[in-house]
C-alpha cells in the first residue's frame, strides 16, 4: 500500500526550440531512470533525448509530481 505523501518524480527534457514540446520519464529524486522498466518506445525516446541535450533539448530537470 502506498502512502498519499509518497512523492514521485520525473525527469523532463524541454525542447530548446518549441516551448510546448518536452519528453519526460519517471525517475527517482536524483534523476535516475529505470531504463528496463520503460517501454521500447519510451526507452528509445529517453536515449534520444539524452544524446541531444544541448542541441535539441535543454539540460534535463527533475520535477516532483503532486499526488492526487
Amino acid at each position: 500500500m502506498s502512502s498519499l505523501s509518497e512523492t514521485r518524480y520525473e525527469i523532463r527534457f524541454q525542447s530548446l526550440f518549441s516551448e510546448g514540446r518536452a519528453l519526460s520519464f519517471p525517475c527517482d529524486a536524483q534523476g535516475h531512470v529505470q531504463i528496463d522498466a520503460l517501454s521500447e518506445q519510451a526507452r528509445h525516446n529517453y536515449l534520444y533525448a539524452r544524446v541531444l541535450v544541448g542541441r535539441e533539448y535543454a539540460t534535463p530537470t527533475v520535477l516532483a509530481l503532486c499526488a492526487h
